[in-house]
């Protein structure tokens, strides 16, 4: 344990106290990363960082402070806390107000910490080596993208009693692959330790994408059956349960606005969880931002919506229970995991009479956040699917829908499921290509 780490966030709190705040709490985080960056089939750049965060939680009389500081000593949080004091009784009492909550056994989990991965900070090169030749098994020009590797402490002390450290490591990587005239393909993958093969498969996915992409032709807008990759139904998956966190639909910004549990609100073959005691995905965490402990919940199971994901505030106001989800302002999910299908991607294809492969996207915006409208942009290989199989790589399009659909028009997952992770899927899932029917494409440009 790094006694000092835990060390500054009780100080901190301690002297909150002093400065006469009724709550307190104070987060620390250190982090030491290391991104390693390809570019044209070789490693370009190293970076290395040493950083530490503190986040504090302020309360007086019902008004709260939220301040993040990159410190050079505690001096200047300390010299912040008392000028915060002095402003506090200017700040409006908050609506979602709730106490602290009092300390709960925290079960601690085993396995996050992979000797491989803080070895690795120091000198990653060989895991670009592994890439680049995987990739280029495949007849492609050149690849690109990220290996990124990291080992963090948190230590987490509240004015309620709470006293808590957890350390962890966990890498993600995307891998693009570019091949001549047209072809690109992309892939990614994350977890807590370290797994060469898993760097393997995902150059050889963007690879063999690239490669099957290089000529293509334009498509015809319209409605289609949809094989969504799990790069792509995790980047939707993701914009779903950020609208399950309580504060999202407090402030309006939740498709389940009008939803309570045991409403039907997907395919009755979806089931989706939170997981933060998945130690296998880089969020894993035994104890949330509040020290409440964490478990795994399914916010969909069946196509029945099961909860929403609560922190102590969002739970007071709801008549709820945290369900281990702080966020000291808004509730979130920590990983994502999809149940797996029955299907395997060929299988799918071949129930396919006219649809379209999508493997990647990006430029995702919601339009109506209470309807779950959204459109999004095809990015990498696509493929046309004509009577059972991909008849062509067409080019860019865009899908413009409404999420409620997409989830209730799910019409078979994969067998074989996928840790995704990059800029697009910020928070790790796991989860199988999705067939969906009936989803509306529309040109990519407007």
């Amino acid at each position: 344990m790094n006694e000092e780490l835990l060390r500054i966030s009780e100080d901190l709190v301690k002297r909150a106290s002093v400065e006469g705040f009724n709550e307190s709490a104070a987060l620390s985080i250190s982090t030491r990363r290391t991104m390693l960056k390809v570019a044209n089939s070789e490693p370009s750049v190293i970076q290395h960082w040493n950083s530490l965060s503190v986040i504090i939680y302020l309360a007086k009389d019902k008004r709260i402070i939220i301040m993040e500081f990159y410190p050079r000593d505690e001096s200047e949080i300390y010299k912040s806390m008392a000028d915060l004091l002095k402003v506090a009784a200017k700040i409006m009492e908050s609506p979602l107000y709730a106490p602290l909550p009092e300390p709960i056994e925290v079960k601690p989990l085993d396995g996050l910490v992979d000797k491989e991965i803080v070895e690795r900070l120091e000198e990653p090169s060989a895991l670009a080596e592994v890439a680049i030749e995987a990739a280029h098994r495949e007849n492609i020009d050149s690849m690109a993208g990220t290996i990124d590797l990291w080992y963090r402490e948190k230590a987490l002390s509240t004015s309620s009693g709470a006293s808590l450290y957890e350390d962890s490591t966990g890498f993600q990587t995307y891998l693009r692959a570019f091949a001549e005239p047209s072809g690109s393909g992309q892939w990614s993958t994350c977890s807590t330790r370290l797994d060469l093969r898993s760097i393997e498969e995902t150059a050889l996915t963007a690879a063999k994408y690239a490669v099957e992409s290089r000529y293509r032709e334009k498509v015809e807008v319209g409605r289609y059956d949809v094989i969504m990759s799990p790069m792509v139904f995790g980047n939707l998956l993701e914009l779903t349960m950020h609208m399950a966190s309580a504060f999202n639909v407090l402030m309006g910004l939740s498709m389940f606005m009008n939803k309570k549990p045991g409403d039907k609100v997907a395919s009755d073959k979806l089931r989706v969880f939170d997981e933060p005691r998945n130690t296998e995905l880089p969020r894993a965490t035994s104890f949330d931002d509040e020290g409440v402990p964490t478990y795994n919940k399914a916010v969909i199971d069946g196509g029945i919506f099961k909860t929403l994901l609560h922190n102590s505030k969002t739970a007071s106001k709801m008549s709820a229970t945290t369900t281990g989800n702080a966020g000291w302002i808004s509730p979130a999910p920590w990983n994502i995991t999809v149940n797996r299908g029955d299907y395997s991607l060929d299988e799918m294809i071949s129930e396919v009479k006219r649809g379209i492969l999508v493997t990647n996207n990006w430029y995702t915006r919601l339009q109506n956040y209470v309807e779950g409208v959204f459109s999004t942009v095809s990015r990498d290989a696509v493929f046309l699917i004509e009577n059972g199989k991909i008849s062509k790589s067409i080019e860019k399009i865009r899908i413009a829908d409404r999420l409620p659909s997409i989830l209730n028009n799910i019409e078979a997952l994969g067998k074989n499921v996928y840790n995704i992770m990059w800029w697009e899927v910020t928070i790790p899932s796991k989860l199988p290509y999705i067939l969906i029917k009936d989803v509306n494409v529309t040109k990519p440009t407007l």
